[in-house]
């Protein structure tokens, strides 16, 4: 039903529209009795369970950031059965992001193009959220991805970052910093390993005991995604996180105006999935076999998420291909998955 639905009624909504209708559904499968229900058709099966970062996912395959950026689909991810939900990205400072329109689908290729920069409720909207969730049961398995504000200098750039981990960390069971969006001017600069070292460190002990990642774009070459992994090794963080979105149009079956009409911004969905891939083999390559992979980009499939894990994630995320896929396609994955056992 999804896929006759998507051609003949979401396709032809605005994206970032359809985006927040299908966010007002999840919200509301995530509240008793529809909650109840959802879990019982959707939730993983025994024996998928990973352990990683102290904690126990119910199933290697979990949400992206980007989805929920507020926190606020929360219980209904989870009732729909992803095994984590990474929130954000959060800034510190509210803020409404970039003109729109500033979500575009390039449906030949099953992805899409974003330039939202940031858009979010900031970092005490966010508090208030994880605040409430964690006294709801069951208990979500919730990784926070926070950013640089817009209005705040990249000079002032650890600041701002230690100012969201101070209020978020606390509320995470992961904590990730995204320095690889490229709608933030400047923002892909801190991924410079001389500038990344000293802003980690410092967001590392603002988080305190939870466990610090860091998110990488694809576009760096292999040689500073080595380094970025050995560093992350040295300074004592938990993890990686690879991949961001991409500013690379190559090998695109979207009719070139249409691309050319989405303008700048990040791509996500399946032309990411050979590029991601290669970033997880460097970065496995690079760390011991105790740290934490967290693998995304193009992932549709159980095969691609069975692709990611044979390669050395730990972990998987997605979010594109929701949009194609539909509300099951969590299910669709675990099921895949637990067929292959």
């Amino acid at each position: 039903m999804y896929p006759l639905l998507f051609r003949t009624v979401l396709s032809r909504l605005d994206p970032e529209f359809a985006h927040h209708a299908g966010m007002a559904v999840i919200r509301t499968l995530g509240v008793p009795p529809f909650s109840w229900t959802t879990s019982a058709l959707t939730r993983p099966a025994t024996g998928q369970e990973v352990r990683a970062l102290g904690l126990t996912f119910p199933s290697p395959f979990g949400v992206a950031a980007g989805f929920d950026k507020n926190a606020v689909g929360v219980r209904g991810l989870s009732a729909l059965g992803f095994g984590h939900i990474e929130v954000g990205t959060v800034t510190a400072i509210p803020q409404e992001g970039n003109p729109k329109p500033r979500l575009f689908r390039l449906v030949p290729d099953r992805a899409v193009v974003n330039r939202m920069g940031f858009n979010n409720a900031g970092a005490e909207a966010a508090e208030r959220r994880l605040q409430k969730l964690r006294r709801r049961r069951p208990r979500a398995v919730i990784g926070v991805n926070i950013g640089k504000s817009r209005v705040v200098e990249v000079e002032q750039a650890t600041a701002d970052y230690v100012s969201s981990a101070q209020r978020l960390a606390p509320l995470a069971d992961y904590l990730a910093v995204n320095v690889s969006s490229p709608n933030t001017p400047g923002l892909r600069g801190l991924q410079a390993v001389e500038t990344l070292a000293p802003l980690l460190q410092a967001v590392k002990t603002a988080a305190g005991t939870t466990p610090l990642l860091v998110k990488i774009a694809p576009d760096l070459p292999d040689e500073e995604i080595t380094a970025i992994a050995e560093m992350a090794v040295k300074e004592g963080l938990a993890g990686i996180i690879a991949t961001n979105t991409t500013i690379s149009r190559e090998g695109l079956r979207t009719d070139p105006a249409v691309i050319d009409a989405a303008g700048a911004g990040g791509l996500s969905g399946a032309p990411l999935r050979e590029r991601s891939l290669e970033v997880l083999r460097i970065v496995r390559a690079a760390v011991p076999a105790e740290f934490c992979v967290i693998s995304v980009g193009g992932i549709e499939t159980a095969d691609d998420v069975r692709d990611r894990l044979a390669a050395g994630a730990t972990l998987v995320q997605g979010y594109t291909a929701f949009l194609y896929r539909g509300p099951f396609w969590a299910r669709q994955i675990n099921r895949g998955l637990a067929r292959a056992r």
